[in-house]
């Protein structure tokens, strides 16, 4: 969760940011024992704290 956010400028940047935040926090996941290989599903929606609607829904997998 995140409790400030980001404004950002259309869909793209959306897409953009989640893809480069969720990349970052599967790398964290493998090196400190937290990716158990099951997949990971992130949500981006347009408030704090995981409020507002879903924008975009990103899944993680290791395939």
């Amino acid at each position: 969760m995140d409790p400030t956010g980001l404004d950002l400028a259309d869909l793209g940047a959306v897409q953009e940011e989640a893809v480069r935040a969720d990349r970052e926090l599967l790398n964290l996941g493998k090196t400190d024992g937290l990716w158990s290989g099951d997949p990971w599903k992130a949500w981006v929606t347009d408030g704090p704290d995981g409020t507002g609607r879903t924008i975009l829904t990103v899944e993680l997998t290791t395939g």
